[in-house]
This record gives C-alpha cells, structure tokens and sequence, in this order.
C-alpha cells in the first residue's frame, strides 16, 4: 500500500506539499555554456510537478564552484532569468521547487572558471578524473583561507536570495556527497588545525555558518540541507567523523529548517562507525522533517514512512524515467525501467 505517500505534508506554517514524494536532485548537465537553464528544462521540471516538492539539481553558487561541465548557476542576471523561466512553469503546473545550492570544493576544475586553484578545507586533491571531461585529471586545492570562506559564507547567501528572485520556494543547502561543506565535516578532507578543523565544532563550524547565514536571509521555513554523515563518494570512512555528525545533528535539533535530507545512493548501505544505516542513525538524533532516499520503491519508501525511519520520500532515477511518476503510482501502473540511455536526453 501506498496511500501514505499521497497524503499533504506540512512543512511548517509556511509551506504544504500536496504529497510525500520529492524529485530527488539529478544533475543532468544540460545547462547552457553560459550554465543558464535551457528551454529542455524548462519542459522537463515542468512534467514532473506533480510531485510534492522538486529540488532542482545541484546549482553552482559562483564561478569556482563548477566541476562539471554545463551545470546551471544561479550567480548571474541571465542564469536567474532562466530559472524564473523554470519555476514559472512548475507552478502553472501545481507544483513546489527548491534550488539545490551547491559548491563543489575540490571536486571543482580551473578549466571551467580560468581559475589558478580550486578551493576546498585542506590540500588533499580528489583521485581520478571529471566525469565527462575524462581528460581533466583532478588538481590539489588550496586551502580556503578564514576570509574566503567568509566570502564564501556570503555567496552561500546571496545565492540563496537569487534562488527568491527567480522564483524558487525555497533552497536546499548541497552539504552531502563529497563536495565543500561534507569535505568540511570529514577527516579525510579536512586535516585543519585552525578553527575549522579537528574538533567536531570546528569542523561543523563553516557549515553551520552557512545554514544560519542562508536562513537569516530567506528564513529557515524555506531552508532544507542534505547532509551525508556517512563518507562513501570521494571520501574515505573515519570512525572520528561519528563526532562531528553527532555535534552537527544537535545543533540541526535546535534549528527549524524546513527539512533534513540523506545523501546516499542506497540506504541500504550500511556504515560501522554510525551503527548501521545513515538514515537510522540521522532519525535517532534528529526529530524533525526527515527526507529518505536511496533505491526505494513507492512500496518500500511508504512502508519506511509509516514505520517512522523518515517523513518525506525522494525518487532519484525512476522520475528520470517516468515524468508521469506520482500517477503512475497512484494508480497502480507499471514503471518504465531506468537506464543509463536516459541520461542523453531530457524527457
């Protein structure tokens, strides 16, 4: 049964989705060279509205942010213009957006902003290649200083202000899957011995700078973050990281953001030094709106939802599938299969 996923949620007194099901973020780099939103997309966040609440794809909050080739911003005139142009339709159709805000540290490339370094917490470069773009091979950041992650913190709020202007309902913060704020949160990534490193306050401290900075702005009831407390994309495991998770997750507790949302690939994964699942071990610690992703089923995310492992739930690649999603469950019909062909094309 899954009557449970077609019931209103309320965010908090602001916003209400009309369903349980979110459109998880999916970078499909079919942005313009000028990483402004295409027509394509336009067409493509517009067919999947019916969904309680889309969060877009990751989007650059400035230049040295990128690490992808034609992934959106939303730092210039034009990229906000083109968004407006995105979250226009999806409301004509009913539905809610947020922008994912994202900045991907040294998971970025200068050939993308011209730039002489990429930033990130400490000098330890990523291995292998851009994805692609396999003959860029990943370079050795450099340690962002207290001023640039000041600026950054900045950016991180003006780019949450744009997201307003051009018509977003509101803003994930990207803290998830390898990039600048989850690098900031591992000890693989962040070897600092300043004050933004090697305490689980310390480390958590440019994060929640962000996330309070970002909320000041546009207000919490219209701020989601999605966080990654268990390392597993171009991050190694330490038993350590469990500190800062629990540090950060109590201060999350006190905050009233409008929700709080796993990065993780499968849920089913399993991390020892979190004692199981990243979700279990997120839900034991914080009470609020929890989203849950990771391989489920309509099936298996409403009977995660009605036993309490989270509230909301977010569809990853079988809404790249089937625009039609939230019917097609609705009533029963069969899904078309994901594969990786999708990927060529917006549909």
């Amino acid at each position: 049964m899954t009557d449970i996923l077609f019931q209103p949620y309320a965010l908090n007194g602001t916003l209400t989705l009309k369903n349980r099901i979110l459109m998880a973020p999916l970078t499909r780099c079919m942005a313009d060279d000028d990483l402004v939103p295409t027509q394509a997309m336009v067409d493509y966040y517009a067919r999947r509205a019916e969904t309680g609440l889309i969060i877009s794809e990751a989007t650059i909050i400035r230049p040295d942010g990128q690490g992808y080739p034609n992934t959106p911003g939303l730092y210039t005139p034009a990229q906000i213009d083109g968004w407006r142009k995105v979250t226009d339709a999806v409301h004509a159709n009913g539905g809610k957006i947020f922008a994912q805000l994202w900045h991907t540290g040294r998971v970025a490339h200068p050939h993308f902003f011209g730039g002489e370094y990429v930033l990130a917490p400490s000098a330890i470069a990523v291995e292998g290649t851009v994805p692609r773009m396999r003959e860029l091979v990943y370079t050795v950041p450099k340690p962002a200083t207290k001023t640039e992650i000041e600026q950054l913190v900045a950016d991180y709020a003006q780019a949450a202000a744009n997201a307003i202007d051009a018509g977003f309902d509101g803003v994930e913060i990207h803290g998830a899957n390898g990039y600048l704020i989850d690098q900031f949160l591992h000890y693989c990534s962040n070897t600092r011995d300043d004050e933004f490193g090697g305490t689980p306050e310390n480390m958590a401290r440019f994060p929640l700078a962000v996330i309070d900075a970002i909320a000041d702005r546009i207000g919490a009831d219209r701020t989601g973050l999605r966080l990654s407390p268990g390392a597993y994309f171009n991050m190694e495991g330490d038993a350590r990281d469990r500190n800062v998770s629990d540090y950060l997750l109590a201060e999350l507790e006190q905050r009233d953001l409008a929700f709080l949302h796993i990065g993780i690939f499968d849920d089913s994964m399993e991390f020892d030094y979190l004692g199981g699942t990243a979700s279990a071990y997120v839900r034991q610690r914080y009470s609020k709106t929890l989203v849950g992703v990771g391989s489920y089923s309509a099936e298996s995310g409403s009977a995660a939802i009605v036993n309490n492992q989270f509230d909301l739930l977010a569809i990853g690649r079988p809404l790249i599938a089937n625009p039609d999603y939230v019917a097609k469950v609705k009533n029963g019909e069969a899904l078309v299969e994901y594969t990786d062909t999708m990927l060529a094309e917006l549909v």
